[in-house]
């Protein structure tokens, strides 16, 4: 077979490879994709040839692959109209932008951190810190119960986020576990005692006939560092000179999928899954936490908070409102209110608090 059922000439793979600018090697790899199968095969010597007619969807292959779009989702783009598929490719380009934005973020976060290292010796002893601090947790506007909680003190921070019948229970347990380290011994490791402590919760955790849990953030205070332990998806952000930086990752199925490139973050809430997690302290499955020492500089102010806020307010509302509010009262109040006016569909608990020098004064609440 030469001709397509046009009669037009069949193209030799090398012939078609030269026109779409595609190599070979390429063409050889979509047609095992089911992405751009050739014309017609050879049955003898499996010669590949394409038709004239191909090189349309081929250069269209060609150029998305070079926006860096997955194999997967250029199948489905392929398969689209014209208008729908430029409606689709626009909506990857804004997550691309998105993505970029975030690891740009990322990046400054690190640098940042990094940096410090070489000044945190010095910076430990001379700079004593202390804590300005508020919590408030809120049942929402739609749940009969109010399943989160939230601890702030001189020295320990927490939000937990309960889940199932025995939510509430739970996520007040998690928190309750911490709350002796408040008075640790001077000297203590801090990652460690926040981790005993957790495991000791995860253990503990209320059984019920439906799965049950609670995720679980939290910051120790530890002479100019912060111990930061995370299961879930609440999160813990920092506020700093530089902008707000979200310094947990969410341990969720829907987060899996955006790591994998399957979900846009602007999909997320709407999925239907969107609640599972893939870590939380529930007794049953393996005691994962994110564990990390954080360097701290006087002046940053630290938020964490449960996914009824950050599932109803975008992280430039909760920017405004981190950097207006005078006291970390005022920051919690107009926080909770943010929630309310986006309709409150789910619990919310929220920490903020400021670093200061030991010595210096804070404002009044």
């Amino acid at each position: 077979m030469n001709h397509d059922a046009d009669g037009a000439e069949l193209l030799t793979i090398g012939a078609f490879a030269r026109a779409s600018r595609l190599s070979p090697k390429a063409l050889r790899l979509y047609d095992e994709l089911r992405l751009l199968p050739p014309a017609h095969v050879d049955p003898v010597n499996g010669y590949r040839r394409y038709a004239p007619a191909q090189l349309e969807r081929a250069r269209l292959v060609a150029w998305l692959r070079r926006l860096g779009m997955p194999l997967t989702r250029i199948r489905e783009v392929c398969e689209l109209t014209p208008d729908t598929a430029a409606e689709a490719v626009a909506a990857y380009w804004a997550q691309v932008e998105a993505d970029t934005a975030a690891r740009r973020d990322l990046a400054a976060f690190l640098v940042d951190q990094l940096q410090r290292k070489d000044t945190a010796p010095m910076t430990a002893s001379a700079t004593p810190l202390t804590l300005r601090y508020a919590a408030r947790t809120d049942r929402g506007l739609v749940r009969p119960a109010n399943q989160d909680a939230a601890h702030a003190g001189p020295r320990l921070l927490a939000v937990a986020d309960g889940y199932g019948p025995e939510g509430g229970r739970a996520a007040a347990a998690a928190v309750s576990a911490l709350q002796h380290l408040e008075d640790a011994p001077a000297g203590t490791d801090p990652l460690s005692a926040l981790e005993e402590a957790a495991r000791r919760a995860h253990r503990a955790a209320p059984t019920a006939d439906e799965a049950t849990g609670s995720t679980l953030t939290a910051l120790l205070r530890a002479g100019s560092q912060l111990a930061l332990l995370h299961l879930g998806d609440s999160r813990a952000y920092v506020l700093r000179d530089s902008g707000l930086f979200r310094i947990t990752h969410d341990h969720s199925l829907v987060q899996s999928l955006i790591d994998e490139g399957r979900l846009t973050p602007e999909e997320a809430p709407s999925h239907p899954q969107r609640a599972q997690l893939l870590r939380s302290l529930d007794g049953g499955s393996p005691f994962t936490p994110d564990l990390q020492l954080l360097d701290t500089r006087p002046g940053e102010r630290y938020l964490l908070c449960t996914d009824g806020l950050t599932g109803v307010v975008p992280p430039e509302s909760l920017q405004e409102v981190l950097t207006a509010a005078e006291t970390p009262e005022q920051a919690v109040a107009d926080l909770i209110d943010l929630a309310h006016a986006a309709g409150a569909p789910d619990n919310v608990a929220c920490v903020v608090a400021d670093l200061h020098p030991a010595d210096a004064e804070v404002p009044a609440a």
